[in-house]
């Protein structure tokens, strides 16, 4: 008996009929499916990082130069380019199904392959990854003078012997030690002052050798680079790196259009909206007002039956400001932020 049950439980699951989502899912015979549009607003976004490494003789610039310098490390971004894009994707909040009439089918309606009526089938967004800069040290191992060594004379005292007594006499002794962080400061400052000197002269002609074409310019040029090579060790130098990222906002129907589009961060560079370590960038989006179309009650009464739906998108002033300055405005068009509308279908 018991055999005979299990039997036919095999038997039944086998003739059971297998419904995939996407059969669940489909369109019932007759119908057609559809979505209405919705506006993304893309926005490519380039940033310059500026990583800015102190000189070691920076806190010696203005004692021996007479200039102030920075004398920490220091990064900072700054926007340089933002790009705004609009593009259209399927509203899957707003999907319609609509059965036409026996022997008429559909003659006149196009889907795209995003389910949408009558639009352009293209303008998906892409996806970009993040890109976080690295944390560095600055190399000044290459600038500067060649010796870190000096030389010291030091006067010692030892005991000297005589008959009873014991005299101290003054022994002079060198002694190579490493110079201190200021007086390298000091002969490169001297180093810089004598570059200075010897270019004035070549210029002028006050030297016992004749420069003249392009002698005078090769020498002149070398003094220069020498000249910014020492005077690095006390302003220090700056590194940049370009940062990209792209970033989108779905505009919302309701009385704010306000929307914090990204956030620039003075670590991190250009971070999501949801990063509150940024500043923020908001777009602001103000859409013109509708006026109300003519016929528009006839229009009421025949839409009773059955229906094709489609958006009219709102004409819509969009400003990006990062609280201070506006860095883009524009005029695009936003179809979830117009109005619905329907026609008749017979």
């Amino acid at each position: 008996m018991k055999r005979c049950i299990v039997a036919l439980l095999a038997f039944s699951a086998v003739l059971t009929p297998f419904v995939s989502k996407a059969q669940e899912n489909a369109d019932p015979t007759g119908y057609v499916t559809y979505s209405l549009p919705a506006t993304v607003i893309a926005l490519e976004v380039d940033a310059v990082q500026e990583k800015f490494y102190a000189g070691p003789y920076a806190r010696f610039a203005e004692k021996y130069l007479g200039i102030k310098a920075r004398q920490n490390d220091e990064a900072s971004y700054q926007l340089t380019s933002v790009k705004m894009t609009p593009y259209v994707e399927a509203d899957q909040s707003r999907r319609y199904s609509v059965q036409f009439p026996k022997g008429q089918g559909n003659t006149f309606m196009t889907l795209t392959s995003q389910g949408l009526v009558s639009l352009s089938d293209g303008g998906s967004g892409e996806q970009t990854n993040w890109r976080f800069p690295t944390v560095g040290k600055g190399d000044f191992s290459d600038k500067g003078i060649s010796s870190n060594l000096t030389s010291e004379s030091t006067t010692l005292y030892r005991n000297d012997r005589k008959e009873s007594a014991y005299n101290k006499v003054s022994v002079q002794q060198n002694m190579i030690v490493e110079k201190s962080l200021e007086k390298k400061a000091a002969e490169t400052a001297q180093m810089i002052l004598d570059i200075r000197d010897q270019r004035l002269r070549i210029v002028t002609g006050d030297t016992d050798a004749t420069y003249s074409g392009a002698a005078m310019g090769a020498a002149i040029d070398e003094l220069t680079r020498l000249e910014k090579e020492y005077l690095m060790l006390f302003i220090g130098y700056s590194e940049f790196q370009t940062q990209k990222m792209n970033f989108e906002v779905i505009p919302q129907p309701g009385e704010t259009q306000m929307y914090v589009a990204f956030r620039l961060s003075d670590t991190a560079g250009l971070v999501p909206a949801d990063n509150l370590s940024g500043k923020p960038v908001v777009m602001e989006i103000v859409p013109q007002t509708f006026a109300d179309p003519a016929g528009a009650s006839d229009a009421a009464k025949a839409s009773k039956g059955a229906a094709i739906y489609y958006r009219i998108p709102a004409i819509c002033n969009v400003k990006l400001m990062d609280g201070v300055n506006m860095l883009l405005q524009s005029r695009i068009p936003v179809y979830q932020l117009g109005r619905e509308s329907s026609t008749p279908l017979k």
